[in-house]
């Protein structure tokens, strides 16, 4: 078999690799914001 055959897999690992990557900062950001964040400031409840 040849070796540019061999080769070629990594380029295609590479985009599951990277949407992986970027799923999970964009998950640890919301995360931050949903749980670190948003108790620091509560919303204003109307009270009738």
């Amino acid at each position: 078999m040849s070796l540019a055959v061999e080769h070629v897999w990594h380029f295609w690992i590479a985009v599951p690799l990277a949407a992986g990557a970027l799923l999970f900062v964009v998950a640890t950001i919301i995360g931050y914001l949903l749980k670190v964040v948003r108790p620091q400031h509560p919303t204003r409840r109307q009270q009738v």
